[in-house]
């Protein structure tokens, strides 16, 4: 389990996020909502809109993937089995789908907009989340 926490760190980085939300917002009309960005990518690929998306999940793949292959990051370090990682991947699509939007979507976009729909999904996979922890870590105790 990864437990060194930085608050600072983790400020920074919900500046940038929200920033990349303007950004977006401001040059292309769009709300960042990745699950919708990369579903885009998937279930229209012929589309005009198909460029943009794929230079933004670039932008997200290749700061990992580079850190990666400098030796800097490692799945290992996580302590999850591929395996796990790639059925815990599927969910969060699966879930993403049927929600109609995932955390950026709802929890960045949707709240700053005052959405009811947003606030109700935000408390939903929040619940959700807290519940499958516990499940995890006390009940069953995996560990991840």
């Amino acid at each position: 389990m990864i437990s060194d926490f930085n608050a600072v760190t983790a400020l920074v980085g919900g500046l940038l996020i929200g920033a990349g939300a303007v950004v977006l917002m401001l040059t292309n009309g769009r709300i960042l909502g990745v699950s919708g960005i990369v579903g885009g990518v998937v279930g229209e690929p012929g589309s005009e809109q198909t460029r943009w998306r794929l230079a933004f999940i670039a932008g997200m793949v290749t700061p990992g993937a580079a850190l990666g292959l400098m030796g800097k990051l490692s799945l290992a370090g996580a302590g999850v089995a591929l395996p796990v990682l790639l059925v815990a991947g599927f969910l969060v699509g699966f879930g993403s789908r049927m929600g109609n939007g995932c955390t950026s979507g709802h929890g960045i976009c949707g709240l700053s907009r005052l959405s009811k729909r947003s606030m109700a999904a935000v408390i939903t996979f929040m619940a959700v989340c807290a519940i499958t922890v516990f499940v995890t870590r006390h009940l069953l105790s995996l560990g991840f």
